[in-house]
């Protein structure tokens, strides 16, 4: 007869789930056991139901109740309000405003995701996850994006109804995933407009090719995540559940090929 030394030896070698994900936040090794035994939690995407899975913290990907969690506690992940008047580098060769101002106050070396335009404003991702974000800012990925545009001119429904159906750019076609008017008065009108393209200050070519030339941009979402009531020019931390959202996305589509000489978005 085998005993549970023995047979706990046989385990390739690694880190038992429940210590793993009681380090990563999620739950007491209790809890997290109990996690197990009911099948909600899965490892390389297939279900584990024995108690002595061990794990390879650094190579495995684990998510419960099929959400991602990032084991990794050495990962930072921060939502800024960019405001108007910053380039989306880390350093502008330029000597204009940066987003060092907003990443000095950590102790990793934070990126940033993608890009907004100087002009535009709101949500911009900075972290150390290099590999999430090549997929999340990758153009083939295809990460769906509100913004909110004040544009000149009384935005009719006639132009919305465009927006959504396609219109014609320099380099081709491009339709809005959904687009609505909020508002209109004193000769300009809001515009919501959600789309996942990643060309090249997209929103804003699209709405001059309708006759309505963009005053103010806003990054409102990005993908799963919501800018709220963040203040411009301020930094938070992701929650957990914004985390486990982001990354169930960026490993949804995660065998994206990059392909040579693609932009990242620059809205």
């Amino acid at each position: 007869m085998t005993s549970p030394v023995s047979a706990d030896a046989a385990q390739p070698e690694g880190v038992r789930l429940q210590k793993v994900l009681a380090a990563a936040g999620v739950a007491s090794r209790r809890v997290v056991e109990q996690y197990i035994v009911e099948g909600r939690i899965r490892v390389n995407g297939e279900t584990v139901t024995e108690l002595g899975r061990r794990i390879d913290p650094e190579n495995d990907l684990v998510d419960v109740d099929g959400t991602a969690v990032q084991l990794d506690v050495s990962k930072r992940y921060v939502m800024l309000n960019k405001p108007t008047g910053v380039v989306s580098s880390m350093r502008d060769e330029s000597g204009r405003p940066d987003l060092r101002r907003f990443t000095e106050d950590y102790e990793e070396r934070l990126y940033n995701v993608g890009r907004l335009d100087a002009e535009t404003s709101g949500l911009l991702i900075l972290t150390n996850d290099g590999a999430l974000a090549h997929v999340l800012a990758h153009p083939s990925f295809g990460v769906t994006k509100v913004y909110i545009a004040k544009v000149e001119g009384a935005v009719t429904a006639q132009t919305i109804a465009k927006l959504t159906k396609g219109i014609d750019l320099e380099d081709g076609p491009i339709a809005a995933d959904k687009a609505r008017l909020l508002d209109t008065s004193r000769g300009s009108s809001l515009v919501e407009l959600t789309l996942h393209s990643g060309r090249n200050r997209i929103v804003r070519r699209m709405l001059a090719a309708v006759g309505h030339p963009v005053t103010e941009l806003v990054r409102r979402q990005f993908g799963p995540l919501h800018l709220g009531t963040l203040p411009a020019g301020r930094t938070r931390e992701l929650s957990k559940i914004e985390l486990g959202a982001l990354l169930t996305l960026a490993r949804r589509d995660s065998g994206v090929a990059e392909a040579p000489g693609e932009q990242q978005e620059n809205e």
